[in-house]
């Protein structure tokens, strides 16, 4: 089923949700780390461990840059590599407990900051935006790269 959407407002919605990123992107330190090394590491300690291709294929970004970040992630010992269990040729990166503590560090700190801000907002707003997020969750999933 396919629904014809206002042009407009897709685009209101696509400029509100960067905004959004944004703004708690710039109000939460990252430990040092960009926003994609951030987002790698989110994914290799969430989802871990995980081999170069998949993270690559997640992420959507290529492995020669993925190999990159994956190296400064080492270096500050947030992750390591090690021979996957499945299949001893390949590479899986896992989280380091160092890595682990900063991402929960990092949600949390994302977590109270929407919290506070929420608490700001009135009642019907709030009630609003939280009845959407599944609705995000949703368009967040149909949004994975396809194969």
């Amino acid at each position: 089923m396919t629904t014809m959407v206002d042009a407009d407002a897709v685009a209101q919605l696509r400029t509100s949700l960067i905004r959004i990123s944004r703004r708690i992107d710039r109000q939460v330190s990252v430990g040092g780390l960009t926003s994609t090394e951030a987002s790698i590491l989110a994914s290799i300690a969430g989802r871990g461990p995980l081999g170069v291709g998949q993270l690559a294929a997640r992420e959507g970004i290529n492995r020669t840059m993925l190999s990159r970040v994956i190296g400064k992630l080492e270096a500050a010992e947030l992750v390591r590599r090690q021979p996957s269990i499945a299949d001893r040729r390949s590479v899986e990166v896992v989280a380091t407990r160092k890595g682990v503590r900063l991402r929960e560090r990092l949600l949390s700190d994302r977590s109270r900051l929407l919290a506070e801000r929420l608490a700001e907002l009135p009642g019907e707003t709030v009630a609003i935006l939280l009845d959407a997020a599944p609705a995000l969750d949703a368009l967040a999933a149909a949004l994975e790269p396809r194969r």
